[in-house]
């Protein structure tokens, strides 16, 4: 048996083990490669812009483990705090410097967060600031937008069957039908259906939340008054205004999008690039709504393992390194990516469009970048799967859905981002 052979009887035996654990081998659904084919690779090690699988094969990754590694793999600075975190122990079950660190980075750049709380996935904090909505305004609707993301939580998996304001159904088996109704759907980008919505339903609206940048139907940026429409209703019909940043917070400015847009939200939830690559979220806003927090309100929220100190070592450390300089870089590295995509798409005749705030995008095989969920669902998801396969063929590991966000960090080059382009125009000339 050649090396490369029993490798890949390695990868194999992974796979299959893996099948026999884990619904579909894997712990979160998309990791199974079920939208574009092939094995799912199992991956052993991540450095700067590039992992490398069991089988010994490395990839240049816009993966970036789905957001959170804004600096790269394993970044020094990034390790160094983690482990010596973890060498002085950790978990306490008690307050350590490290939450309080990172909690005074955040508020630092985002202003709007007077207080907050820290908590351990993304998921927990949208349901906890959304229990904080209802709790403040004493109302139980939530209002968010087709195709938008926000965890696994019962009420916010659901889904409708029209662009207009409506109640909605289930979107997953398990969740009862009077618990997704009690959220409302509205199409992404129309302030109409949002306005309809509060006519439906005079006083019973607690919040709207909504991605500030739609990062979880590919990469759809908000058109002009969008975000300032949503500010405006919500402050005139009493309700809140919920900014998910878990994909753009500290990712597309170092405030987030609110600061990029200039829109204050009332609350705002975050994940990801906070924990440095480590499980963590969080939710904040005004003091007067977290101050609605148990211990110091009526509304309940804990977790044994919420501001874990190394995941705070970690964050903190990263958010550190995250300056003005570096923000310019990731822009130029985004535009030229997506610059060379366009080019590299129309020298082969191929018709797609690029979905692209700062260092997130999405390439979608339709002729115009979409604007809403119903646009999303015109692109030609067969051929992003035959793209797909193509690119990890020539090394570069895509995100394995095209509704997933392509994440540009630190660590790329200029470099990266020519041989990425090469390779996509010979993907697209297959």
């Amino acid at each position: 048996m050649t090396e490369t052979t029993a490798a890949a009887a390695s990868a194999a035996r992974y796979r299959r083990r893996a099948e026999a654990l884990f619904p579909g081998g894997v712990n979160s659904p998309v990791r199974a490669y079920r939208a574009v084919g092939g094995d799912p690779p199992i991956i052993v090690r991540g450095r700067g812009a590039t992992v490398t699988d069991v089988d010994g094969v490395e990839y240049l990754d816009y993966v970036g483990a789905f957001g959170p590694l804004i600096l790269g793999h394993a970044h020094p600075a990034v390790t160094t705090a983690a482990v010596a975190q973890i060498e002085a122990g950790a978990p306490f079950g008690a307050t350590a410097p490290a939450e309080v660190e990172l909690g005074e980075a955040i508020r630092e750049a985002m202003p709007s967060i007077e207080r907050l709380r820290l908590v351990s996935s993304g998921t927990e904090a949208v349901m906890s600031a959304l229990r904080v909505a209802r709790a403040a305004t004493g109302r139980e609707l939530v209002l968010k937008f087709e195709g938008g993301y926000h965890g696994h939580s019962d009420g916010l998996l659901a889904q409708a069957g029209s662009g207009l304001a409506t109640l909605s159904l289930p979107a997953s088996a398990g969740v009862p039908a009077d618990v997704a109704a009690q959220t409302i759907l509205a199409r992404y980008n129309d302030l109409g259906p949002v306005e309809a919505a509060f006519e439906r339903y005079p006083g019973r609206i607690a919040a709207v939340i909504v991605e500030p940048v739609a990062a979880n139907m590919g990469v759809v940026a908000p058109v002009a008054g969008f975000l300032e429409g949503l500010r405006e209703i919500t402050a005139r019909c009493a309700a809140l205004l919920v900014f998910d940043e878990v994909i753009t917070g500290f990712r597309v400015a170092h405030g987030g999008a609110q600061a990029r847009y200039h829109v204050t939200p009332d609350l705002t939830v975050l994940g990801k690039i906070i924990g440095g690559g480590m499980p963590v979220g969080a939710y904040g806003g005004r003091a007067d709504l977290i101050d609605l927090v148990a211990p110091v309100g009526p509304v309940y929220q804990a977790g044994t393992l919420s501001g874990h100190p190394a995941a705070m070592a970690a964050g903190a450390a990263t958010l550190r390194l995250l300056g003005a300089d570096l923000y310019a870089r990731l822009e130029r590295l985004g535009a030229s990516l997506e610059a060379g995509l366009l080019e590299a798409a129309s020298a082969a005749g191929r018709s797609v469009s690029v979905g692209r705030v700062g260092s997130i995008l999405t390439l979608f095989f339709r002729g115009r970048a979409p604007r809403d969920f119903d646009e999303v669902q015109e692109a030609d998801v067969a051929a992003f799967a035959h793209f797909h396969r193509a690119m990890r063929a020539a090394g570069i590991l895509l995100p394995p859905a095209s509704q997933e966000a392509w994440f540009v960090s630190a660590a790329h080059t200029d470099e990266d981002v020519a041989r990425t382009v090469e390779a996509a125009r010979e993907a697209f000339r297959a």
